[in-house]
């Protein structure tokens, strides 16, 4: 059997064996940097998809690097977070950073992109948890990393931290202007069932985390809208799920969220991974 062919059906194997997906992880983050093959190995031994997300363009190269050492089973997605804007001291969960400011370019996330491994642009747009004074140019860039995705008939993964209202605003906007080529997901949704019924108007998937193991705020929007809407995810290294509260967060973690979605719709977990799996397929096309 010829390599190239043999290569193909250890993919096809592989996929057809995929349990769950952790739809938005940063395994390519520092706090990963002793062991990330090691943990993206655990899930491939699993059969848990790993869905890197960057956050500026170092650590989306990082992302896609990571992705194109594995044939299968851990994917890229490239984009500006709008913490990277201006200058900012942060503190999540007991790690400090200080973000290092980029100004979007669209030309080099345009040629990152070439890699088959990158599955969407993100993440992106607005997040005023540490204020709404730079507002204008978290929009302006989240408009730009939009008009890109779009370009590139790739989904979006949106980050909306105490802004759905603008997010909502802006997505509905260029929905009118884009149509069916923009779509994506919501990450680590947090926001009304209101505000998620209307996403999913526009095409947007809610996808959840570990919040919803240890926040009982969001069952009811969990209960209410349909599971083909839903995505699992880990956004570790934080967030990490009840029982593993106070440690790392990792990917293969995202087995917890599915199982309190499970609990929460009054569902078997089979038919939370299978169809928040097949949802991760769709959507990304992977």
């Amino acid at each position: 059997m010829k390599a190239s062919i043999k290569k193909e059906l250890n993919i096809e194997k592989f996929m057809d064996k995929l349990k769950l997906v952790d739809t938005h992880a940063h395994v390519n983050f520092s706090a990963f940097k002793d062991d990330a093959d090691e943990i993206l190995k655990k899930c491939s031994d699993e059969n848990v998809g790993v869905i890197n997300i960057g956050s500026q363009f170092s650590t989306s190269k990082r992302a896609v690097e990571m992705a194109e050492k594995y044939e299968t089973g851990v994917w890229a997605v490239i984009g500006l977070h709008p913490s990277h804007l201006v200058e900012y001291d942060y503190e999540e969960e007991g790690i400090k950073f200080k973000s290092v400011v980029e100004k979007f370019d669209a030309q080099k996330y345009r040629e990152l992109a070439k890699s088959k491994k990158v599955v969407a642009i993100g993440e992106c747009g607005l997040d005023y948890h540490y204020g709404e004074e730079n507002k204008e140019i978290q929009m302006e860039t989240f408009r730009e990393e939009i008009k890109l995705a779009v370009e590139l008939d790739l989904p979006l993964v949106v980050h909306c931290r105490n802004a759905y209202k603008d997010v909502l605003e802006i997505l509905t906007e260029e929905k009118k202007k884009y149509g069916e080529k923009l779509r994506g997901v919501m990450h680590s949704y947090l926001g009304r069932l209101s505000y998620a019924h209307e996403f999913n108007k526009l095409g947007f998937l809610i996808a959840f985390n570990g919040v919803i193991t240890y926040a009982r705020d969001y069952d009811k929007v969990i209960r209410e809208i349909n599971l083909e809407n839903i995505l699992v995810e880990t956004d570790c290294p934080w967030l990490t799920p009840v029982p593993h509260r106070g440690e790392r967060n990792e990917p293969i973690y995202v087995k917890f969220v599915a199982q309190k979605i499970a609990e929460i719709k009054n569902i078997d977990v089979s038919e939370a991974e299978n169809v928040t799996t097949q949802n991760a397929k769709k959507l990304f096309l992977i």
